[in-house]
């Protein structure tokens, strides 16, 4: 084992030196307490250079990861040993000569693979030949008394071999510990009587259970890591593709095939020898990762969290270039690994099957009649196999027919069908691109089938997709490196297509009832299915992602075999994929001008019609509970207001209009009032807000306005179901900085703003409300409303001091800390008739909002109303405002000094977040 090593064995623990200054110290001392505590104190020292030594070897050679593992290995031997030895030869010396030989240490779990990171657990069996007797239980008292005040983290178990027999056949777990064990000190004779016992009497036959247990177990474990391998914080160890898959491979092979190296496997057939190259770089990658992340932390860390992934890729040596950041390249070659490790998986368990070792998988749908493959095809157990390699592959393009034949027959792949296809991608060259047979199949694949999204995740995992569309290679297994999005650009994409299936299917008619009924009555499939597919191919480059993307797509289209015109709307609606989410998130819908720009913009039905649908497909791929009713509220408004623009047209769209109509629905929803006081109230308000308001929250304001005195704050909280969201009325005298008070309030309990409006009236009272939800981005349910209204107003009546007290809520969280967000201020004169559009893109914290309306104030600009959208830990924050004449903000002069004004806000609050 030394030679495999980081550094030299004596460098890392000079075994028979110490075990010499351990046998003096005993001779010195005649206290067995004493004795304890020198050996702690001996081995403490030498634990300590020797770690301090491994990790001086990985910071020089970061991915010589196996030696590293087998060094912390060697060096936990040495101290387990040394403390065997100080047990058995001086604290509890033997009676008889025969007395020593009646216990055996042993190494199990990932300790008896001799594989450990620096916190990894120590896990050991103390294995004797009958029942316990008192001598091996003080040598054992005494050895984990030692290990434990080394600070060592051991789990230990004492067994006679009987015992491990009989609880390996009751246990999972124990079994598989035991298919790792290795001998370390004592009795050899009895470790080896274990080993060809667990053999004969309890391995053998019993193959079958074992792995079916061992997947079940993963399946399971896969389920609580979220059941998806390009999750952006992944779990080293635990997660799909990660390091307990690799090792419940050779569980599993060392339990069939008696193996005690993975590169056994090539000789017994199972890898090819690529493959196997395969499993050892992916190894090698995982645990080179895990390494740092334990070096890092000083703990037994493997969930690869957003800070760390930034040290750890810091500490790999990889760099920004390309336009990307260090920790994208990192994890974009962690994804590719866990793809790696899905393969060989795949693999080695349809060997086993083949072996009638691991029964073959249930066939989806059971009582559904399979189509008959076609001719060429073939089905070995289970999936979807080639009948002829040779004959299979003359004509290049049977690697797509393979995967429109799955998809047809609902078959899964033959890990032989696909191994043949990856060893054959060189095949897909220039001339199969631009085969309109094979660009044909590919958009068959997309459009004639009922799972698309399956075929393209089995393309993108064996490299057919981006062999075939080239320009989709640079994405895949692309990590975003933000809060926002869940997972990688290209299983982003993917999900994307999964959704616009289920919409089709009629599955999602609650969820996306605008969308559903756009595709019941028929779009072209053809564009918004490859629109969708493309949306994001221009990831990851320093150019605008929509205008690079729309490009590539100018280039696919055709190629892919669409009209001009089809390829056109392509080439739109990837150029503009964002820009419905943009409008409804970031502007005010009910500015009649924002209504007017979109459907410029947008120019058809048909238009609108494929952007709705792309765009809300693109905004539920992000990631559970990304999409809500407050997102569907936003893009519904402005589809329709749009929609009825484009019917009617666009002078229809028009403040006047909109005001006549809100006071005619007022007018009937305050019927009972007396003619007088609704007079009064028809005519107190500004135009905006009557075009800004739903009638039902105009019918709040009025009650609450009613005999409103000029020292009196009136709040009304109710649920907003339709927005997922809490609605929050203020009414009071009107003052200067009234929004940021108002914003400070909220915040201080909590609160997240998502939306804003604020008016005063003729008669000089303020009318404000806030659109707010929780912590978990959902509605104060009705126990909460209480507190929430009591903190309220103990902050507007001044019982509490909103700037002094946001200094212990305004924190940012450590694990945000890695993102880096450059602060980007716009101001836009020309997208609403009557306002300055402020727009303030930087990192989200508690006190953002409260910071920039002070600022806003204290310029003497009064918020008319703000739309607040994140995204992850960055913030979109829209305010639209007026001057103190009513006017919109001229003059470059006077936008610079606001811009340096809001920039140093912005900062000296982040800084004060970044304190906490």
């Amino acid at each position: 084992m030394a030679p495999d090593l980081i550094r030299p064995a004596e460098d890392i623990f000079d075994f028979p030196a110490v075990i010499a200054d351990l046998d003096q110290t005993a001779r010195e001392t005649t206290e067995a307490k004493a004795l304890r505590a020198a050996t702690v104190a001996c081995l403490s020292v030498h634990r300590k250079a020797g770690m301090a030594t491994i990790a001086r070897g990985i910071a020089e050679h970061p991915f010589e990861a196996k030696p590293a593992v087998h060094a912390y290995a060697y060096l936990t031997d040495c101290l387990v040993r040394a403390c065997f030895h100080v047990a058995i030869q001086h604290l509890h010396p033997a009676r008889s000569a025969g007395t020593a030989e009646q216990i055996s240490v042993v190494a199990v779990g990932g300790y008896g693979r001799a594989e450990m990171s620096p916190q990894s657990d120590v896990d050991l069996l103390f294995l004797t030949p009958w029942k316990i007797t008192p001598w091996a239980e003080s040598v054992i008292e005494s050895m984990l008394y030692m290990l434990w005040d080394l600070r060592l983290k051991v789990g230990h178990a004492s067994r006679t071999v009987n015992d491990c027999l009989r609880l390996g056949r009751e246990d999972y777990t124990i079994r598989t510990a035991l298919v790792e064990k290795r001998y370390l000190d004592g009795n050899a004779a009895l470790a080896e009587d274990l080993r060809t016992r667990l053999r004969d009497e309890l391995f053998k036959n019993t193959a079958a259970d074992f792995i079916e247990a061992k997947l079940e177990e993963r399946a399971t474990r896969h389920r609580k890591q979220g059941g998806q391998r390009y999750v952006v914080e992944p779990n080293i160890k635990e997660g799909k593709g990660g390091l307990r898959d690799l090792q419940t491979l050779f569980w599993i092979a060392k339990y069939v095939h008696s193996v005690d190296d993975p590169a056994d496997l090539v000789n017994l057939g199972v890898f090819r020898a690529e493959e196997y190259r395969y499993f050892e770089r992916a190894q090698n990658f995982l645990w080179a990762a895990r390494n740092q992340l334990h070096l890092v932390t000083g703990r037994a860390m493997d969930q690869l969290t957003f800070d760390l992934q930034v040290e750890v890729a810091e500490r790999l040596g990889y760099v920004d270039r390309a336009g990307r950041r260090a920790v994208e390249h990192f994890m974009q070659d962690y994804f590719r690994h866990a793809t790696r490790v899905g393969d060989l998986t795949r693999v080695f368990l349809t060997s086993l099957e083949a072996t009638h070792i691991k029964r073959m998988p249930t066939l989806r749908g059971l009582f559904t009649r399979r189509k008959k493959v076609r001719q060429g095809f073939e089905v070995v157990q289970n999936r979807l196999s080639v009948q002829n390699e040779t004959e299979f592959l003359a004509d290049k393009l049977n690697i797509l027919r393979l995967f429109d034949e799955a998809l047809r027959t609902g078959y899964p792949l033959h890990p032989d069908a696909t191994r043949m296809i990856v060893a054959n991608l060189n095949l897909i060259d220039d001339t199969m691109r631009r085969d309109p047979e094979a660009n044909k199949i590919f958009l068959n694949l997309l459009l004639k089938h009922r799972e698309p999204s399956r075929a393209l995740h089995r393309m993108k995992e064996t490299g057919v997709l981006g062999a075939f569309l080239p320009e989709f290679q640079p994405i895949v297994a692309m990590m975003q490196f933000n809060m926002y999005h869940h997972y990688t650009v290209d299983e982003h994409t993917i999900v994307c297509m999964n959704v616009l299936e289920r919409i089709e299917r009629g599955e999602l008619v609650e969820e996306l009832p605008l969308s559903s009924r756009i595709m019941k009555a028929g779009v072209n499939r053809r564009v918004l299915y490859l629109a969708l597919l493309l949306h994001d191919i221009g990831k990851g480059r320093p150019e605008d992602h929509s205008v690079l993307g729309a490009r590539i797509a100018r280039r696919i289209a055709p190629r892919l075999g669409l009209k001009p015109q089809e390829c056109s709307t392509v080439e739109w609606l990837v150029r503009h994929h964002l820009l419905m989410s943009d409008m409804a998130q970031k502007r005010d819908v009910a500015d009649p001008r924002t209504v007017r720009d979109f459907a410029k913009a947008v120019k058809t039905q048909k238009r609108l019609d494929l952007l709705l649908v792309l765009t809300s497909c693109d905004i539920m791929g992000v990631g559970p509970g990304v999409w809500n009713n407050w997102k569907a509220m936003l893009l519904r408004n402005l589809y329709r207001q749009t929609s009825e623009a484009l019917s009617n047209g666009l002078e229809d769209v028009n403040r006047e209009a909109r005001e006549s109509e809100a006071k005619r629905h007022l007018r009937e929803a305050l019927e009972t009032w007396d003619k007088a006081a609704l007079r009064q109230e028809l005519s107190r308000h500004y135009g905006p807000y009557w075009q800004g308001l739903q009638t039902e929250t105009q019918v709040v304001f009025a009650g609450l306005l009613v005999d409103l005195e000029d020292d009196e704050i009136r709040v009304d909280l109710k649920e907003d179901t339709d927005r997922d969201a809490t609605r929050v009325c203020f009414a009071m005298a009107d003052h200067p900085g009234i929004f940021a008070r108002l914003a400070g309030s909220l915040a201080l309990v909590g609160a997240n703003v998502v939306d804003a409006r604020t008016y005063t009236t003729k008669d000089g009272y303020a009318t404000a409300v806030f659109w707010v939800q929780d912590a978990d981005g959902a509605p104060y349910d009705s126990h909460r409303m209480d507190r929430l209204k009591a903190m309220i107003r103990k902050t507007l009546h001044g019982e509490v001091v909103t700037g002094d007290a946001m200094v212990q809520r305004d924190k940012i969280k450590k694990r945000e800390r890695a993102f880096r967000h450059p602060t980007t201020i716009d101001f836009d004169n020309e997208g609403s008739d009557i306002y300055t559009i402020i727009e303030v893109d930087t990192r989200d914290r508690t006190g953002l909002i409260y910071d920039l309306a002070r600022t806003l104030a204290a310029s003497n600009i009064y918020i008319a109303s703000a739309q607040i959208a994140t995204y992850g830990a960055q913030a979109v924050d829209t305010f639209y405002v007026k001057d103190m004449f009513g006017l919109k903000i001229m003059g470059k002069g006077k936008l610079d000094t606001l811009d340096r004004k809001l920039r140093d806000a912005i900062e000296r609050g982040a800084n004060k977040a970044a304190e906490q």
